[in-house]
C-alpha cells in the first residue's frame, strides 16, 4: 500500500488542469508540459490524488464532488493564503474574472507577483509557484485558479460567488 505523505499544491493545480480538458482525452505528459512539471511529478501527484479520493482508482477521472468539498472546506486550511507586500502582477481572487464580474470595484486588489503582470495590488503567493509563468496561455485554468484563490482569501459574499462559479464549471447545480 502506498503511503500518503500529504497533498502538495501542484496536486490541486493538476486536477484543475484535467478539468479544463472536459471530455477530451489527455496524457500525463501533456499535463506536465502545460504546468511546467516533470512527468514523474505528475505521476506521483496523481497517486496522492488517488489515495485522497480526488480521482478514481484508474487515475483518469476527477472525483468532482470530493474535489469541490476539498476546495470549499479544506483548501484554505491546508494551503492558507499568504499575502505579501504590494506588487505588480496578474490579478487573482476577486480581482479577476469570473469573480470580479459580480463584485463592484472598491475592493482590495490581489495579484500573483509577476514582472509581466499589468495590475498592482497586494501580492498573494500562488498556490503553485509556476502559475504566473504559464497561466496567460490557459484561460480556463486561470478561471479555476481565480475561483480557488477566492475560496482561500475571500470574505463570505465573495466565497458564495466563487462556490456558484465552481459549481457551474463542475456541472453541479445547487438549489438557489
Amino acid at each position: 500500500m502506498q503511503k500518503h505523505n500529504g497533498m502538495r499544491p501542484q496536486d490541486v493545480v493538476i486536477l484543475l488542469k484535467i478539468l479544463t480538458y472536459g471530455d477530451k482525452t489527455w496524457t500525463l505528459s501533456e499535463i506536465a508540459s502545460s504546468l511546467l512539471l516533470s512527468a514523474s511529478e505528475v505521476t506521483v501527484a496523481m497517486e496522492r490524488n488517488r489515495i485522497a479520493g480526488l480521482v478514481n482508482p484508474s487515475k483518469n477521472k476527477v472525483n468532482k464532488l470530493a474535489l469541490r468539498d476539498f476546495l470549499i472546506y479544506g483548501l484554505r486550511y491546508v494551503f492558507p493564503p499568504q499575502v505579501t507586500s504590494p506588487a505588480r502582477g496578474i490579478a487573482t481572487a476577486h480581482s479577476a474574472p469570473p469573480i470580479n464580474e459580480h463584485i463592484t470595484e472598491g475592493r482590495e486588489i490581489y495579484v500573483w507577483s509577476y514582472y509581466k503582470g499589468t495590475r498592482r495590488g497586494n501580492a498573494i503567493i500562488p498556490l503553485y509557484d509556476k502559475i504566473p509563468k504559464f497561466i496567460e496561455s490557459d484561460p480556463l485554468l486561470y478561471e479555476y485558479l481565480v475561483i480557488v484563490d477566492t475560496l482561500r482569501i475571500g470574505k463570505k459574499r465573495e466565497i458564495e460567488i466563487a462556490i456558484k462559479e465552481l459549481d457551474n464549471r463542475l456541472g453541479i447545480y445547487a438549489d438557489d
